[in-house]
């Protein structure tokens, strides 16, 4: 497990591509102690998180497989937004 805070919003951090140069992440460790004490002495990193997630993911096993294509054979959950959104917990 590796601990990394992405810069901005959960939504601007995730859809944004690497391509947009937006934002930035921090890498540090195991958190401990507070929130200020671990980003004092996080390494801040320019742009998206994504490649550095790709770099984590590929040393763990690089193994490529062709992309699912959806169709007749696959069944869908439901129509979006998806009946889940709509169940209140």
């Amino acid at each position: 497990v590796e601990y990394v805070m992405a810069g901005s919003g959960h939504i601007a951090g995730v859809v944004n591509p690497p391509a947009s140069n937006k934002y930035q992440y921090w890498t540090g460790g195991t958190p401990t102690g507070d929130f200020s004490q671990w980003i004092a002495n996080a390494t801040d990193h320019p742009g998206s998180w994504w490649p550095h997630w790709q770099g984590w993911i590929e040393a763990k096993d690089n193994t490529r497989v062709p992309a699912r294509k959806p169709g007749k054979h696959m069944k869908t959950l439901g129509d979006a937004p998806g009946t889940y959104v709509k169940v209140r917990v």
